[in-house]
C-alpha cells in the first residue's frame, strides 16, 4: 500500500539511478494498460543498451508514482528523421494506485520543465501513444501536443498516433 502524501506535495522528475531502481520496479499499470506500457525492467534494461535513451523518475515527493524514458534521438520513437533538435518520449506511465488524481498532467508539466533546463537546444517533442489509448492521448492534446496525422505502425498493440509538441524557447 502507498502511503497517502499530501496534494500540495510536489511532482519531479529525476533520471534514474541504483537507488531508486527497486521502487519503480514495483510500479505498475492496470491490467488493460499493459498492451500500452511493457514492464518497467524491460524499460530499464532496454534503455541501459541504447545510448543517449535515459530512465526517469516521477516522483510525488521523494516516492516515486511513474517512469518514462527520454530518448535524445527522436528517430527511434517512430523509425523517421525529426530533425537534430527534437527528442523523444516513450513509456510513460503513472502507477495504476495514483491514477485518477491529476498526477500524469502535472508530471508532464514537469517533464517539460525538466527538457527547458537540461535540453535547451531541444525544439520538439515527439512520442507515439496507441490508437486505443484514448486516456492517454487526451492527456497529451490537454498537455499541448498536437496529432500529426500520421500513423505508426511499428508499434507492438497496433497503429499509433504521431503527436508533436513544440517546446518553449529557453529564456
Amino acid at each position: 500500500m502507498i502511503a497517502t502524501m499530501p496534494e500540495s506535495a510536489a511532482i519531479r522528475v529525476v533520471p534514474a539511478d541504483q537507488a531508486s531502481r527497486a521502487a519503480l520496479l514495483r510500479l505498475r499499470v492496470h491490467p488493460p494498460q499493459t498492451d500500452f506500457v511493457g514492464p518497467v525492467a524491460v524499460a530499464l534494461a532496454d534503455a541501459e543498451q541504447c545510448p543517449g535513451s535515459e530512465p526517469m523518475a516521477i516522483l510525488l515527493g521523494n516516492s516515486p508514482i511513474g517512469f518514462y524514458r527520454l530518448e535524445q534521438h527522436a528517430r527511434r520513437i517512430a523509425d523517421r528523421d525529426f530533425g537534430a533538435d527534437a527528442l523523444g518520449l516513450r513509456s510513460f506511465f503513472i502507477d495504476a494506485d495514483r491514477q485518477g488524481q491529476g498526477h500524469g498532467a502535472r508530471a508532464l508539466d514537469a517533464l517539460l520543465a525538466d527538457l527547458g533546463r537540461r535540453y535547451p537546444a531541444a525544439h520538439q517533442l515527439v512520442l507515439t501513444v496507441n490508437c486505443r489509448n484514448h486516456a492517454a492521448l487526451a492527456l497529451y492534446r490537454r498537455a499541448g501536443f498536437v496529432d500529426s496525422g500520421e500513423l505508426y505502425h511499428g508499434g507492438r498493440a497496433g497503429p499509433q498516433h504521431l503527436l508533436l509538441r513544440r517546446l518553449p524557447a529557453a529564456p
